[in-house]
């Protein structure tokens, strides 16, 4: 895993190097457009229905609300958390919008805002899996858990997995057929896609953790060392927070319970 950062974070540095841009409320005002990045995977968050092709999600709302701030449209670009900060870093957005985890190794490559949410870590296991029946049972002889590539749950279980196997995959609901299909016992994930599992899949069960794992904040990121654009950026959740907008917009996606209000 420590192989896999040094390269994303290599590739970020080298895009750094290479692309010379306008700072970003530059840019903002010289086009009118706002390049969002976001996981179109992500449920509550900045998902893609894809029955009607179009995007929902708390971090689709408040894009559009900093976008009409700086009298601007919001542009998405799609992306995953393995090519994210090369995209930042390369000039392929302004800014992601996509409840990014904070961690020390994201933290060189990108600058992020306050944070706006918080969430700890939770198992996902199908209900024809009796074996697993709490948090405990998880880490055991002979299981196999699944990751997103890319997501922080990655290096935690890696660095936390002692029993079981873990599975890292990268292709769109694969950690879901992995788990569905009985060839793993649990893939792990957040609040925001547990709520997915729970809202479309009669087959699955959450399973939280006794104690608290690793409670993570979740911020925007913008590309490294314009301070004008993030000194922006931390306004906005400033303001959203202040004046109830952050929660309001997190009631309507059932992620209220891991609002930051501070």
């Amino acid at each position: 895993m420590r192989k896999m950062w040094l390269s994303v974070i290599a590739l970020a540095l080298s895009a750094m190097t290479q692309v010379s841009h306008a700072r970003v409320l530059e840019r903002v005002a010289a086009t009118g457009a706002l390049r969002v990045c976001i996981w179109p995977e992500y449920f509550g968050i900045s998902y893609r229905n894809p029955r009607t092709n179009t995007l929902h999600g708390l971090d689709i709302e408040l894009s559009r609300a900093l976008a009409d701030e700086l009298g601007a449209t919001p542009e998405y670009v799609e992306t995953d958390f393995i090519r994210l900060f090369a995209d930042l870093a390369g000039g392929r957005c302004d800014i992601a919008m996509m409840a990014v985890g904070v961690t020390p190794e994201r933290a060189r490559v990108a600058d992020f805002s306050r944070p706006y949410l918080r969430s700890d870590v939770y198992a996902i296991a199908s209900r024809a899996n009796r074996a697993i029946k709490s948090w405990a049972d998880i880490d055991q002889p002979g299981r196999v858990v699944v990751v997103q590539k890319g997501t922080f749950m990655e290096p935690l279980m890696r660095r936390t997995l002692v029993r079981a196997s873990l599975l890292a995959v990268s292709r769109p609901a694969e950690r879901e057929r992995e788990v569905e299909s009985g060839r793993a016992d649990v893939f792990i994930t957040d609040y925001p896609y547990s709520q997915r599992m729970l809202a479309n899949a009669d087959w699955a069960r959450i399973i939280a953790p006794d104690q608290p794992v690793q409670p993570t904040d979740y911020a925007y990121a913008v590309p490294k060392g314009d301070s004008a654009w993030l000194d922006r950026v931390e306004r906005f959740v400033s303001r959203i927070k202040q004046d109830g907008r952050l929660a309001v917009v997190a009631g309507r996606h059932n992620l209220l319970p891991i609002v930051v209000r501070d």
